[in-house]
This record gives C-alpha cells, structure tokens and sequence, in this order.
C-alpha cells in the first residue's frame, strides 16, 4: 500500500509541474479568455494596452489606439519595435464594411546600387551598421491609417508614449533580458550606449528607464506630422549620421517615402476566410500552407500527434521553397499570388508529401506564365485593427542618429544579392519582409484579428492558429497557448539553398512517443527554450455581441477590455 500511494504522489507531483488543471476542460490555456462589450486591446506589454484602452474611453476608435498602443511598444518596448522601422496593417472599418490593408514597409537607398556589394566583396548583406538600413515606414503609416479612419488628434493620440519616454517606465524582466543582448551585440555603435545603456550598462527588472531624446522626436512628430520625419529636421538628422556613417540613406530617400493601401490576400480554409498582405511579406506562406492542410483529415489525425506535425512540416517547407523564389517587391517583379494561394496549386504540392518519410529537400513549385511587435485593438463600433511593427534583429541595424532617440532598422538585409533572384538588391525596392498581421472572417463578417511574431515562425504561427481556431476547436487563448510546432532551414529569400531537409523545433508538452516517432520518420528534432514567437488576438462573437480577448503567455503579453 505504501508502494502504491508513493505512485499516486509521483504522479500528482507529476502533473502539478507539467499541467494546469482547468476546470473549464482546456488542456493548454493558461488562463480563461479576457471578454469585453464596449472594447478590446491586446499587446505584447501591458502599458501599451492600457494606453489603447485609455484613448478607446476618451472617444478614439480603434484606429487611434492601434496608434496609440504601438507608439508606446516603441518606447517600452525598443527590442522588437520602434519609429526607426516598418509596418503593416489589416483594418476592418465598420462603416465601409470591408477590410483594408496598409503596406508601410520602406524602401532602399536609392544610391546604393549592388555593384557595391559585389566590388566589396560581400556575399550577403550584413547584418549590422549602415549598409541594411531602408526607409523607416512606421510614422508615415500612423498618418495613412490616421488620415483614412482616425478620429482623435495625434497629440492625444502620441501623449502617452511621450509621457512614458520623459518620465520613464519601469523595464519589465523579459524587455531587461533582452535589452542587455542587444545593447551588448550593438554597443560599439555611435548613440547606442548614450540612450541605451544609462550609467553604462541596461536598465536591469523594475528600473525606470527614461528615454528623453526619443520623447523630443515625438513631441516634433506631433507639432509637424509626417513631413517632420520624412522632410524636416528629424529626416536631415537622419540623412546626416547616416553620410557620417558611410551609409546610403539619404534625405532624398527620405521626401520620397509614401505608404501603399494594398488588396488583402485571402483563401478559405474550412468555411472561413484568412486573409493576409501581398508580397513583399510572407503572409501568403500561410495561405499556401493552410491550402495543403486542407486536403487532409488535420481534426481527425488530432493535436499533437505525429501524424499532423509531420504533415504541416511538409506543407510548411513546400510553402517555403516557393516563398525563397517568388516573394519580392511586386514593383520589380511579377509575383504569381493568385497561383500560389489557388488550391489547384496546393492540390499539385500536397501529392509530393510522403505520408511516412520527411523529405530532405524540395523544389520550389512551376508557375504557369501570367523581435518585432504585434498588436490588435477593437472598438465598440465594430472597427478591428491587426498591426505588426518591427526594427528587424531585436534593436535594428545599431544605427541610432545622433539626438533622436531611437534605431534605425536592418531590413536591407533581407535582400539576395544573387543576379536574377526574385528578391535580388535594387535601388529603391522594398526588401522581403518577415512581419505579417492576420485576419479571419467568417460569411464576410469579422471573426479575428490575430497575428504572431517572430521571423520565419510567422507563417508558421499563423497556419497554427487557424487550425487550432478551426480543426482542434479551441478557444481563442488555448489556440495561442497550445505547443507550437517551428521548421528552420527552408531555402532563404536571400538566395541560401536548403539541401538536408532542416530541423524541426518542438516546444514543451509534446509527448516522447510522437517524437520518437517523428524522428524514425527521418526529421531531425531539436527542443529550443525561444524562437516561437508572441500572439495576441481578440474575436468577436456576433451572438452576444461581445469581443473575446487573448495573449501570449510566452511574453510580457495582456488582453483587457471595458
């Protein structure tokens, strides 16, 4: 007997450290899903989704507290996000009873050409310092997305990221763990340590960071709007650290810079429509993914199991190797998107799956001829906005113009310099981006607004979410708690060749038989601590007319509502 109750205890013990028992039955929720009538905000730091929901109550829609919210994510938040980097949109306006998307992403110098790279002997685009720096696209985007929906001034609207920058915040343990890898990797930069590292190291868990030069820039932004970025004081202060830096970008770059309103991308997966952005991001990678999936029985192969990690392996790397060959800048190249997102395509790619073996490689598809942040707001009247903002590599490039209080982003690197590559360097292109917000509607009604971030996990995520959403039938915060599934290794947009078909991370709560499984399978496992990325999502439910909010439990995440 007392064999038997030493068992029991073993196994109590057991399930207390791996599980949570809830009582409302959801196996990876780590807590209910927030509900709300009037509005919902959903970031990954809680001071910006209270900053949403403050200008929500003071009259703004959610148009004005996406801005709001990703202002202040620029100054609590200066690992994954920033002015000195892109954005993309998709915004649901209740009055014109469409979805509409905001393509903010900036382009390359326009002097810079890519006989540099090859006369210097560069085999890809660095990471780090002048050379990857494109146009900052963030603060033209906030005026786009203002001047089409918004209803608040932007002096109300940038207040309280202005408040945070001058009187400081206190850095959260996770921004900190962060704050001191980047500031560590970017400190021999001009600015970095100035503004960065105060008394000379990172603010450590729960010291009040200040950030005055960055409140300065803000304060110019609200007294001159977008022409004070791109063409007054802030972009020749940019325009001249940068020549001072040996880089290329330059005012001219500057005046030039305008936002696109684009044409959401969608496919229906199962009755429900996801939509996502055209190149140049990666979003279709997860329509084109969801369309292999949905030839197959996901719901009855079950969470979990090996059967479906090893098939949504497969459809991600076949996603992927048409994602490394025809996702570019749609002005310089002719991007087949219609074809790849059409599910006679999926169709053709979904036979090449072996059900029983990992595939080491696979070529991309024949076309016929013809850190980062992510947040979403929504507003008593109906309007949902899905946001994503990034630097690109955590902190950016290390360029941090000299007063300005902030860094510039590395997306340049994204660009191929192989001649003739889809993605290939241009004077004034747009480069590949990782950054993608997601959307589902439901009978041509919003359903949710969600998005995950995290490089390459992106597509990746946002497959995962949908059928999580739609085969395992879980709620919203279950969808993003559940253990994730993430692929590295397809074939680059930068022109590097995937040859050994790649390695497959599993988060925590897979069980060893399915691993074991996967690997007799021929995939090669790696447990890893990161790289899954952040979520946030808020729903509406159109029978009780109320908004359901979720967050991600891996980061500094909160959903609230009022």
């Amino acid at each position: 007997m007392k064999g038997v109750l030493s068992i029991i205890i073993i196994l109590l013990v057991t399930r207390s450290v791996f599980s949570q028992d809830r009582i409302t039955g959801h196996d990876f929720a780590t807590r209910s899903e927030v509900i709300a009538a009037n509005g919902m905000a959903a970031t990954s730091q809680p001071l910006a989704t209270q900053a949403a929901l403050d200008i929500l109550k003071k009259g703004g829609n959610a148009i004005d507290a996406a801005i709001a919210a990703n202002a202040v994510l620029g100054v609590v938040e200066p690992t994954g996000s920033g002015i000195g980097g892109d954005l993309f949109a998709l915004i649901w306006s209740a009055e014109k009873d469409k979805l509409y998307g905001l393509n903010a992403s900036g382009k390359s110098p326009r002097s810079l050409k890519l006989e540099y790279f090859k006369d210097n002997g560069y085999e890809f685009i660095p990471p780090y310092g002048p050379l990857p720096v494109s146009v900052p696209g963030c603060v033209d985007g906030w005026f786009e997305m203002h001047e089409m929906f918004g209803r608040l001034p932007m002096r109300d609207i940038l207040q309280p990221a202005i408040n945070y920058a001058r009187n400081g915040f206190p850095v959260t343990e996770l921004i900190a763990f962060y704050l001191e890898r980047n500031t560590q990797r970017l400190a021999e930069y001009p600015n970095i340590k100035s503004v960065y590292m105060p008394g000379g190291k990172s603010p450590a868990k729960g010291e009040i960071f200040k950030n005055p030069l960055l409140a300065n820039t803000l304060e110019k932004i609200v007294k001159g709007g977008r022409n004070e970025f791109y063409r007054g004081s802030i972009a020749k202060d940019i325009a001249a650290f940068m020549q001072k830096q040996g880089g290329f970008l330059s005012y001219d770059d500057l005046a030039r810079h305008h936002s696109e309103w684009v044409e959401p991308v969608s496919t229906n997966y199962r009755g429900y429509d996801v939509w996502e952005l055209p190149p140049n991001g990666q979003g279709i990678a997860a329509l084109q993914i969801l369309n292999i999936l949905e030839g197959l029985d996901i719901a009855g192969m079950g969470f979990g199991s090996a059967e479906y990690i090893h098939v949504f392996t497969e459809a991600k790397k076949l996603a992927f190797e048409d994602r490394a060959r025809y996702y570019a800048d749609p002005l310089f190249t002719k991007v087949p998107v219609s074809q790849l997102v059409s599910k006679r395509y999926a169709a053709e790619r979904r036979k090449l799956i072996d059900p029983l073996k990992a595939a080491r490689v696979y070529d991309a598809g024949v076309i016929e001829a013809g850190n980062t942040v992510y947040l979403t707001v929504a507003d008593k009247e109906g309007n949902m906005v899905s946001l994503i903002q990034s630097n690109y590599r955590g902190m950016g490039s290390g360029m941090c113009p000299t007063g300005l209080g902030f860094v510039l982003q590395d997306r340049g690197e994204m660009f191929s310099l192989a001649p003739g590559h889809a993605n290939v360097y241009a004077p004034g292109k747009r480069p590949f981006h990782t950054i993608i917000p997601g959307f589902i509607t439901r009978n041509n009604r919003p359903w949710v607004s969600f998005g995950v971030m995290g490089g390459d996990m992106q597509p990746q995520g946002h497959a995962q979410i949908v059928v999580n959403l739609v085969d395992f039938n879980m709620n919203l915060q279950e969808a993003g708690d559940a253990p994730r599934i993430y692929h590295t290794g397809s074939s680059e947009p930068t022109g590097q060749i995937m040859t050994n078909g790649g390695v497959l991370h599993l988060e925590s709560g897979f069980r060893t038989e399915v691993i074991q499984k996967l690997m007799s399978m021929g995939h090669v496992i790696q447990w890893d601590l990161g790289g899954y990325g952040g979520y946030q999502a808020i729903k509406w439910d159109e029978k009780n007319k109320v908004w359901f909010g979720a967050s991600e439990s891996r980061k500094d995440g909160q959903a609230a509502g009022y």
